[in-house]
């Protein structure tokens, strides 16, 4: 039995880990290919931020899903402390006697296992194959395996293919610059942006592509019309100017639209959502809820994100300025066509309250003339407005429109 051992911290697991499983996989034909995440690296201290054990092992395992000649052990995991590689081919060797044990290994790892703990035992209980991880480093490889072979008795293969070439280091450095999106597979970057690791700010070009795939076509030049205007009224009302999160929840806010009323219902069990009666019977007003727990548990999004989502339909009591920017971008972005919209785009750059009242008052009009119920937190967004002095300009009165 010819049994690989592909070890390492993976951190995080990524597409080059991949193809040199790929490679190795091809080149070696084993029976058994094991990734062996380490619970505590011995060679080098792991950078702040890193994901405990058994997060990374998580990944990993998300990351060879699809290679199903791959499995992903626990073993250095379960056995806790410094994951010495010496103590896991003795592991191997206890639990499958007569095996052929070969260790791969990069060019880094290669290069330095001489420095290893027992690297004497390793060599001797296990051929080393060796892979480049960049071109040209072979003569680098084939000066070391000629000095383990005369040093040890090493039995050395080098395997003339170069893996894509990525860095787990570099990939950590990129994901809090909304980068190494390219270098790590779907799952993978889904994880690590819903679980908040390596400092990731999300990159945007991934979000929007995941956004747009949970649409109807015709939706998504009014998402991409939403983003637009919420990005630029937060530059006009945001202190800091800051337009991350009002991106973020306008390309996320109909994540959900499209899903029928039975299967909006179906997503308030799975997140733990109770709709009031007048919800209950109503899709429209569901996907505000839905789409904001969507965002919340599976893209990551920070909660006050998650919240304007919630409000962009109905609008509430005491909307926080997210909200606000929010519902008013739905409103008015630039495929919107309804008689007042250019007066109410005006207003929403003068006074932002005065035209959440319109926007609402509006709403409420369309509702009424659909034969429909307006919504409680509607009509109580309007009240506190209301009570807390917002008036609408009279040069709006004086254009009909509310």
């Amino acid at each position: 039995m010819r049994i690989v051992i592909f070890g390492g911290s993976f951190n995080p697991p990524h597409k080059g880990h991949l193809s040199a499983a790929r490679a190795a996989i091809d080149a070696l034909e084993p029976d058994l290919f094991l990734a062996i995440p380490a619970c505590l690296p011995p060679h080098k201290r792991q950078p702040d931020g890193t994901p405990d054990p058994e997060t990374r092992l998580a990944l990993c395992r998300l990351n060879f899903a699809e290679m199903p000649e791959v499995t992903v052990s626990d073993m250095e995991v379960q056995r806790g402390g410094k994951s010495f590689t010496s103590d896991t081919i003795r592991a191997l060797e206890a639990q499958y006697p007569g095996a052929e044990l070969l260790l791969l290994v990069g060019t880094d790892m290669f290069l330095t296992l001489d420095q290893w703990h027992e690297p004497d035992h390793i060599l001797h209980h296990a051929a080393i194959c060796a892979l480049p991880r960049a071109e040209g480093e072979l003569p680098a490889l084939r000066e070391k395996a000629e000095e383990l072979q005369s040093r040890y008795g090493a039995r050395v293969r080098l395997l003339d293919v170069t893996p894509t070439e990525a860095s787990s280091t570099e990939i950590r450095a990129m994901l809090p610059r909304r980068r190494g999106v390219a270098y790590l597979t779907d799952a993978v970057y889904g994880d690590i942006i819903r679980n908040h690791l390596y400092a990731v700010r999300i990159n945007y070009p991934w979000l929007r592509r995941k956004a747009y795939a949970m649409l109807n076509r015709k939706r998504i030049p009014h998402v991409k019309g939403c983003e637009k205007e919420a990005v630029s009224l937060a530059k006009r009302w945001m202190e800091s100017g800051n337009t991350d999160w009002a991106a973020t929840a306008a390309i996320l806010h109909d994540c959900t639209k499209k899903e029928t009323l039975s299967e909006q219902l179906m997503l308030c069990e799975k997140y733990g959502i109770i709709p009031d009666a007048t919800e209950r019977v109503n899709a429209k007003l569901l996907h505000a809820k839905t789409g904001a727990a969507i965002a919340l548990h599976e893209f990551g999004v920070h909660p006050e994100v998650a919240e304007a989502i919630r409000w962009h339909t109905t609008g509430r009591a005491n909307m926080k300025l997210l909200e606000k920017i929010l519902y008013m971008a739905d409103y008015i972005e630039p495929t919107r066509n309804f008689e007042g919209v250019e007066t109410l785009r005006r207003l929403a750059y003068e006074d932002l309250d005065a035209a959440l009242l319109l926007g609402l008052e509006m709403s409420v009009e369309d509702v009424l003339s659909r034969g429909d119920t307006v919504h409680s937190d509607t009509q109580d967004a309007i009240c506190y407005l209301k009570e807390h002095g917002t008036t609408i300009p009279e040069y709006v009165k004086g254009d009909h429109l509310c």
